[in-house]
């Protein structure tokens, strides 16, 4: 399994989150954060609550099976770029397994 956090631009969230339910990714958590990459935005401004200067942005995190990590990438990239700098960042992990609170179930496939 895969896990991928996306750092997108606020503007284009939401048709990254609408392409990726289009295409089967349903489950994903999204938080509000502040970027402090190379690439200043035109709206950065100093963070109220650290000492630096920031872009809004919001954090995309999902889980999927292996074969579904790079379909999630390219619809991410596709929906998520625009044509100016700094559209934000693409991280992708290795999860060992995932767990239902509810049944204890594991949520990885089985390997044949």
């Amino acid at each position: 399994m895969k896990e991928i956090k996306a750092f997108i631009k606020p503007n284009r969230i939401q048709r990254v989150i609408e392409a990726l339910a289009e295409n089967g990714f349903k489950s994903m958590t999204l938080s509000q954060a502040e970027g402090t990459g190379a690439f200043k935005a035109k709206g950065a401004r100093p963070s109220l609550d650290f000492h630096v200067t920031d872009s809004p942005v919001v954090k995309l995190e999902l889980v999927c099976q292996n074969e579904e990590a790079q379909d999630a990438i390219d619809l991410i990239i596709a929906n998520g770029k625009t044509n100016e700098q700094g559209d934000g960042i693409i991280y992708m992990m290795d999860i060992d397994d995932a767990f239902q609170i509810k049944t204890g179930e594991s949520l990885k496939k089985k390997q044949g």
